[in-house]
């Protein structure tokens, strides 16, 4: 594992254990379950997406805040699913260089099958 991997490694795992502290202490873990955890993404994701709703200038720090509890909740899925965020996310990345190779997709916006 490289230095990259294992800071990412070590920031997930921070951040994993900072949201549980603040679940545990709070005893919402009874609320936590995996359809209200992907509920709760995607409608944060909406108030993120609804920063951006009249144009391009935004509040950086609404977005902020949006975006952090966009990650909070996929950590909670991720870690109600027993599932290591960091390793899903690498395999899927293998997955899209494959899809998506360098050579035809750089600069392009196309889906994999438009190549």
């Amino acid at each position: 594992m490289d230095l990259t991997a294992t800071f990412i490694r070590m920031t997930v795992s921070t951040a994993m254990n900072a949201v549980k502290t603040v679940v545990a202490e709070r005893e919402w873990e009874q609320f936590h379950s995996e359809g209200n955890l992907a509920k709760s993404v995607a409608i944060e994701a909406g108030e993120l997406l609804q920063c951006f709703q009249w144009g391009s200038d935004f509040d950086a720090d609404r977005v902020q805040d949006e975006l952090a509890d966009v990650l909070t909740y996929c950590l909670l899925l991720a870690d109600k699913l027993g599932v290591d965020p960091e390793q899903i996310v690498m395999q899927k990345l293998a997955i899209t260089r494959k899809k998506y190779p360098v050579d035809k997709a750089r600069g392009r916006s196309a889906k994999y099958d438009a190549l």
